[in-house]
């Protein structure tokens, strides 16, 4: 899985923002969601953006965060 497959970053579209790619929907607008609800919320509220790129997205920050041995 290669993350700019997912997220695009460029300071035409949301001032820079790491995006998903092809939406002006920020990641960090995700994990915000996470935080206080369900992935399905954050999908109902912002269908611009897929399942396959939210899920995508959240095992590449797991990749880069958790140690291999945690995994």
């Amino acid at each position: 899985m290669v993350l700019s497959e997912y997220i695009t970053i460029d300071k035409e579209t949301a001032g820079g923002v790491p995006v998903f790619k092809g939406t002006r929907v920020a990641i960090k607008t995700l994990f915000d969601y996470l935080e206080e609800s369900s992935l399905d919320e954050f999908l109902n509220g912002f269908p611009s953006v897929s399942r396959e790129q939210a899920e995508a997205v959240i095992e590449l920050a797991a990749a880069k965060l958790l140690p291999e041995s945690a995994a």
